[in-house]
């Protein structure tokens, strides 16, 4: 049999075990260039969580060393409208507040709830908070427990928050979960969605160049000047 019959055979049946994979290449790729990643992280819809402070009234550090014995740092922090110290000790973290040194941590249901309201920057209720012990996939790699405050928008905004510092961990919307979605099938790691280097991914990625090779392949042949006739 002649090369061009082999080249167009190759050609073939590469297309078809590499094809699907090229198209939702082709297709997550687009989504991903569509939409800025600013909006994909959520920029607009929460800000920053805690604000540093400098010169605002505090305990002492003497105070506080004192309260808590293993205390290896600190800082002062706004949370809401309170001003507060948030206390590393024996390997976690504490909230005081800044003046009496109540403990505020772990937070309540009713200061998660104030905490994301004042990051949040819709106008939008809050629909539902649950203090959870489980990550779900879109926070899989967030420390529990976690705050999951859902608020009752068109984007299903979700604020992860720690109930240790008041720190927002994660910010989560319907975009960012598509973007997640279709980087599971871009990079092919149906499991954590985080390898960028795995073993099925290098396989497709070895047959895509092969099929690309068959096709410059068969470009040869298909320019090649036939005999006269």
């Amino acid at each position: 049999m002649k090369p061009a019959f082999w080249a167009r055979r190759a050609h073939k049946w590469i297309g078809l075990a590499i094809g699907i994979q090229a198209l939702l290449w082709m297709a997550s790729g687009l989504y991903m260039v569509s939409i800025s990643i600013h909006v994909i992280h959520g920029d607009h819809l929460a800000k920053s969580a805690a604000r540093p402070l400098s010169g605002a009234p505090m305990r002492e550090a003497s105070a506080l060393a004192a309260q808590f014995p293993g205390m290896t740092g600190f800082r002062v922090k706004r949370l809401v409208d309170r001003v507060v110290i948030e206390v590393r000790h024996d390997g976690r973290t504490s909230l005081v507040d800044a003046v009496t040194g109540e403990a505020l941590s772990p937070l309540g249901e009713a200061a998660a709830r104030d905490v994301a309201v004042a990051l949040y920057q819709g106008k939008a209720p809050i629909r539902s908070a649950a203090l959870i012990d489980k990550a779900p996939q879109e926070v899989a790699t967030r420390p529990v427990p976690l705050w999951r405050i859902a608020f009752d928008d068109a984007n299903e905004t979700t604020l992860y928050l720690s109930p240790d510092t008041g720190e927002m961990l994660a910010k989560r919307h319907d975009l960012w979960r598509w973007f997640d979605f279709l980087w599971m099938f871009h990079i092919m790691d149906y499991d954590a969605r985080t390898d960028v280097n795995n073993t099925l991914l290098r396989v497709a990625s070895s047959i895509g160049f092969v099929f690309a090779l068959s096709g410059a392949w068969l470009l040869f042949y298909s320019f090649r000047r036939r005999p006269a006739a």
